[in-house]
């Protein structure tokens, strides 16, 4: 009877399809990456907080995927789970990729030699493990003709993520509320990313619910007209930003050797160039990213 149960569910044949060998794979490697790190305590400051938050998360909601999956529950959520999986992997694959850039540039090569930097060197290795893993289950569900529908398949979809994942780092890297505080500028430049963060979110969830039909207008529509507001607001914030942080004019620092603490190498610690630069370069990401989002969405019948 047991048998015929979990035949009936399908559950034998998840684990044992292309796409839940990759789940089994993400799994491993982000409990294995997270666990080096934490077992040496290796996560301390801006980029360890990050890259164990990125870890985790993607560990945490592979690990719900695989039970949900296991256990059938899938029909309990018809409008919501169908599109759900794939959204996710698009970003654990962003998740793990910024955690496999940024956690050796920033943490592993000021660690001296020994068991500290040992663990963090493999954690990185299985967090690139992870991100290949996500992306080719992003792959394997593109490639089969009618498993992805809908707005989340076209290219806008998969910007929208992009952008939200782009905005969390810049969230990251602006947590230390100095860099902005007190000049009018900076602070709109804040308000610009958590504003086109908030809308692009907004316009996923309507979809992940299935609720696009609620709106007022049609939601081509209401996307074009999102794309166009977020490539305005981010234009200003690329002018804006690195104008007040380099530019001697405007209290800027306009060399990293200017900036004294830069000069020294702290394991855990960004400094406030660095960050003001990583800003400056994620701001130019995400513009390029909406620029293409608007080309795409005022294409007639890109959903």
């Amino acid at each position: 009877m047991p048998v015929t149960m979990a035949s009936s569910s399908g559950s034998p044949s998840i684990l044992g399809s292309p796409e839940g060998l990759c789940r089994l794979l993400q799994l491993l490697s982000t409990c294995v990456a997270f666990s080096l790190v934490a077992s040496v305590d290796a996560y301390v400051g801006f980029s360890g907080d990050w890259c164990m938050f990125a870890w985790c998360f993607c560990f945490a909601v592979t690990f719900i995927i695989i039970v949900v999956e296991l256990g059938g529950l899938q029909a309990r959520f018809p409008h919501f789970w169908p599109k759900f999986p794939i959204i996710y992997a698009y970003y654990a694959t962003l998740f793990c990729f910024s955690a496999s850039i940024i956690y050796p540039t920033t943490y592993v090569q000021f660690l001296g030699h020994g068991r500290t930097r040992g663990h963090a060197i493999a954690a990185t290795v299985f967090s690139c493990i992870a991100c290949v893993a996500y992306a080719t289950e992003v792959a394997l569900t593109r490639a089969q003709p009618g498993k992805m529908t809908g707005y989340m398949a076209t290219v806008p979809g998969l910007l929208k993520v992009v952008e939200t994942v782009v905005a969390c780092i810049i969230f990251a890297f602006i947590s230390d509320p100095y860099l902005y505080k007190y000049k009018p500028a900076l602070e709109w430049c804040v308000a610009v990313y958590a504003i086109c963060f908030i809308l692009a979110a907004v316009a996923i969830l309507l979809n992940l619910f299935d609720c696009t039909n609620a709106l007022p207008i049609p939601f081509p529509s209401f996307l074009s007209g999102l794309a166009l507001l977020s490539v305005l607001f981010y234009a200003s914030a690329m002018v804006l930003w690195p104008l007040y942080q380099f530019h001697e004019r405007y209290g800027g620092i306009p060399e990293r050797r200017r900036d004294s603490v830069c000069m020294i190498s702290y394991v855990h610690y960004v400094c406030a160039w660095d960050r003001r630069l990583a800003v400056a370069i994620l701001t130019a990401i995400n513009l390029l990213a909406y620029l293409a989002d608007l080309v795409y969405s005022a294409h007639p019948g890109f959903v």
